[in-house]
């Protein structure tokens, strides 16, 4: 029902029939108020008054036209700070922030190796205020670095799982048009479930047969094998008689203009069997171990360091792909 309703008022407010609401606003309200609820009551009224003072500052910031925060990392640091007070009342027996140092914030980074440096800069920003609040006397977390091992510690496809995969999304008629793009385009192009998420019909260029995926600086020109499944893709979004510019279109995003969301597209490859990040990690890796990293990284618009880190962060073990 709720996606529904979002939906509706994309269509009435696009239409100029209805203005826009604050709906998104109170319901970002809600989840910040459930998180600082469910922080130990000894630990809460710090946390509650770092939420107030983000919230002023995201203000200031959209009054100034500046970029203000995001809901979402608004959320997610409460969601640190949280984590943050559980494990400091359940793991190490303290009930006052004044108490931390800094092997409890050494000891709590540990449970999530690879969230470090995330959680390490929620945590300064926490404790930077709790002492300009006289919260604290000192900085536990003064001293400590984000940094971690680098190199692919990931899975990746075998060479006929490769295979496998391109004949599904290629061959068989019963595989969902969206579940063949975002495999696809990940499995020969490199690209990420955010850019193919974010595609749009006017990043499509029908002459050339090339797309524009994110940041990349160029055009990324498709395969016959890559366009057919797009075709197909779009042949499923013209049955919706939508006016959103997406590709990827959905019951729940055709009346409006926002892109599929992020849930939809964590789920889409369920079927078979493969992450999309997965995927993508074993393109990026194959082309960062048979060409220059800097030239990879300059084709995804990325810098050569964050492409490596990419391959760090976001899988799980240590097989390098077959040859």
């Amino acid at each position: 029902m709720g996606s529904f309703a979002r939906a509706l008022e994309d269509f009435f407010t696009l239409h100029g029939l209805a203005l826009p609401t604050d709906q998104s606003e109170r319901l970002a309200a809600g989840r910040r108020r459930r998180r600082l609820d469910a922080v130990p009551d000894s630990l809460r009224q710090a946390g509650t008054a770092f939420d107030a003072s983000r919230m002023r500052a995201q203000e200031r910031a959209r009054r100034a036209g500046t970029r203000p925060r995001s809901n979402h990392t608004l959320e997610t640091a409460l969601a640190t700070l949280h984590d943050l007070a559980h494990f400091l009342v359940t793991e190490r027996a303290k009930d006052g922030w004044e108490l931390v140092d800094v092997h409890d914030i050494e000891a709590f980074l540990n449970t999530l190796p690879r969230a470090r440096k995330r959680r390490l800069t929620v945590l300064r920003q926490f404790f930077r205020f709790a002492r300009a609040q006289h919260l604290v006397l000192v900085d536990p977390t003064r001293g400590l670095t984000g940094d971690e091992a680098r190199g692919f510690r990931g899975v990746t496809l075998t060479l006929d799982q490769q295979r496998g995969l391109f004949r599904r999304w290629t061959t068989d008629e019963t595989v969902h048009p969206h579940e063949a793009l975002v495999g696809i385009l990940a499995l020969l192009h490199g690209a990420s479930s955010t850019e193919t998420r974010l595609l749009q019909i006017n990043d499509v260029d029908e002459t050339a047969q090339s797309l524009r995926l994110g940041k990349r600086p160029h055009p990324v020109p498709m395969d016959p094998a890559s366009w057919t499944v797009l075709q197909r893709c779009l042949a499923h979004r013209d049955g919706w008689r939508t006016d959103n510019p997406h590709v990827m279109v959905t019951k729940g995003t055709k009346a409006g203009r926002s892109p599929a969301s992020t849930a939809y597209l964590s789920h889409v490859l369920d079927l078979c069997g493969f992450p999309p990040r997965m995927i993508r990690s074993t393109r990026l890796l194959d082309l960062v171990n048979t060409m220059d990293p800097k030239l990879v990284a300059a084709a995804f618009g990325l810098t050569a360091e964050s492409t490596l880190i990419y391959l760090a962060d976001h899988v799980d073990d240590g097989r390098l792909p077959e040859r």
